[in-house]
């Protein structure tokens, strides 16, 4: 049995908590600097619980040590923090963050690491990735990759279309930061809500734009192979347009703790949700040009007798598959490992990485 510490006791910490606690594989605490948010833990197996503020670097060190991994499921803020501490204790590291410095912080710790750093083991970045990569290696040579992922209520009744799904410091972040891109060859940075397009999956209409983060390290892993490369999140239509105005036009970016106030308080949560991972990668196979696409709607469900969101279900069971691959031996040990080199079909075969096979529709090819 592996001792874990997941940090952060929020909606995605205690579903990763609950289905890791499940297998009795792994002995599990978490930790949060709330009790409030610890003593409310909705789990159905029980985990050990800590109160720990993880900026204080020797409580934290305290709650490493004998450890083997720690998972991050805290605010993108803390994220640098806690990868610091756990190669500081020699403990495996892996995260969440779609937050880009963050992200490059931890490669930078994983160069002397003793353990293995593995950021972004979530849904967007995350399993987009692994995907994403898995199509691009099937084509000798690549032209296009477009990815596209959004977390969205069944049932929208609001002016923006939309219920707060996921961390509220996450969504600000993704649509306030630039977002790495590659155009024309070229890896630039294109600014968040903008690019607009529309599209419709199984007669529903959807809006996608850019925001930053989804790509994980994919810019510079396919750099100087493919044209095109860019990550945008799906809202219902119209959700682009407001969010512009309140961040924008209300200058609300520039006060993010008023921004996250308003949303908190105006938009209820949701378990009834739905997750669209849409990738389409083009390019050429023995001289002509073809497309793969896959898509996959993964819906809210009762896991291990609790009712889960979607973006709760897809997210926990991301970073769960990715630790179980790392227990086995199945991933590196040591340094920095990318969502990419991660195979999509031992992902999949997964105790974890079955939930995103359930619904899985397979990519088709057509000739462009």
């Amino acid at each position: 049995m592996k001792d874990i510490l997941i940090a952060g006791a929020g909606k995605i910490g205690s579903t990763i908590a609950d289905m890791l606690a499940a297998t009795g594989d792994y002995r599990v605490t978490i930790a949060d600097r709330a009790a409030a948010q610890l003593e409310a833990l909705d789990t159905a197996h029980p985990v050990d619980t800590l109160v720990l503020d993880i900026e204080n670097a020797a409580a934290l060190g305290t709650a490493l040590a004998g450890k083997f991994a720690v998972l991050s499921a805290a605010p993108y803020h803390l994220t640098t923090r806690i990868a610091e501490g756990a190669a500081l204790a020699g403990v495996h590291y892996l995260d969440l963050t779609e937050d880009v410095a963050s992200t490059r912080r931890v490669k930078e710790l994983a160069a002397e690491a003793r353990t293995a750093f593995i950021p972004q083991c979530g849904l967007a970045p995350g399993f987009i990735s692994i995907v994403a990569y898995d199509l691009a290696k099937r084509f000798d040579t690549l032209d296009s990759v477009r990815m596209r992922v959004g977390a969205l209520p069944q049932f929208p009744s609001n002016a923006l279309n939309y219920n707060l799904t996921w961390s509220t410091d996450g969504v600000i972040n993704e649509y306030c930061e630039p977002c790495e891109a590659i155009v024309d060859g070229e890896l630039v940075e294109v600014p968040p809500l903008e690019e607009r397009e529309e599209f419709s999956l199984d007669g529903v209409a959807y809006e996608a734009f850019n925001t930053s983060g989804g790509l994980g390290t994919l810019c510079e892993t396919l750099a100087g192979k493919v044209r095109t490369l860019n990550y945008r999140t799906i809202r219902y239509p119209g959700h682009a347009a407001i969010m512009k105005a309140l961040l924008n036009d209300l200058r609300l970016r520039d006060r993010r703790d008023v921004m996250k106030d308003i949303l908190e308080h105006a938009l209820p949560t949701t378990l009834q949700d739905v997750v669209i991972v849409f990738v389409t990668v083009s390019g050429r196979k023995h001289g002509r040009l073809v497309q793969e696409t896959y898509a996959n709607k993964i819906y809210s469900r009762t896991v291990n007798g609790v009712l889960r969101s979607a973006i709760q279900v897809t997210t926990a069971s991301g970073i769960a598959a990715v630790l179980d691959m790392l227990a086995g031996g199945v991933l590196p040990q040591k340094g920095f490992v990318r969502q990419e080199d991660i195979a999509l079909d031992a992902f999949l075969a997964n105790r974890f990485g079955r939930t995103y096979a359930q619904t899985a529709q397979a990519g088709h090819t057509a000739a462009a």
